[in-house]
C-alpha cells in the first residue's frame, strides 16, 4: 500500500513524520517489554560490556532496559535484549529495594562525614 507523499503540504508531512516516529517507539518500547519478561527482578544474569563478560543480578525493570547491579557493585542500564540468565530461577537473589543512609555508605566505604556534629 504505496502512500504518495509528493502530495503533502509540508504541515502533513510533519504530523506523518510524528506518528510514524511515535509508532516506532511503541514498537521498540513492546519489543523490550517482552524481552523483560524473560527475566525475573534477582535474576543472575550475564551480558557483554567493553569485550568482557559482565555478571550480575537484575534489580529493576525500566522502561526500555533493565538494571544490573554487577557482582563489583557497579549498576548498569541494559537492554534486555543482551542479557542472558547465567544460574537456574530457583537461585534468585532477593533484591531489596530500601534505600540506604548515607552514614552506612560512607562507614563501608571508610570515609566519614565531617559535617555531622
Amino acid at each position: 500500500m504505496p502512500i504518495d507523499i509528493d502530495r503533502f503540504t509540508e504541515d502533513e508531512l510533519r504530523d506523518l513524520h510524528h506518528r510514524v516516529t511515535e509508532r516506532l517507539r511503541l514498537i521498540h518500547q513492546m519489543r523490550a517489554h517482552g524481552a523483560m519478561m524473560n527475566f525475573s527482578i534477582g535474576d543472575r544474569v550475564a551480558f557483554t560490556a567493553d569485550g568482557r563478560q559482565v555478571i550480575g543480578v537484575l534489580a529493576r525493570y525500566n522502561r526500555k532496559t533493565v538494571t544490573v547491579i554487577a557482582d563489583g557493585g557497579h549498576r548498569w542500564n541494559v537492554s534486555p535484549g543482551f542479557l542472558e540468565k547465567v544460574d537456574s530461577p530457583s537461585e534468585r537473589v532477593v533484591v531489596t529495594t530500601a534505600p540506604i543512609a548515607a552514614s552506612h555508605l560512607l562507614a563501608r566505604s571508610g570515609q566519614t562525614n565531617k559535617s555531622r556534629p
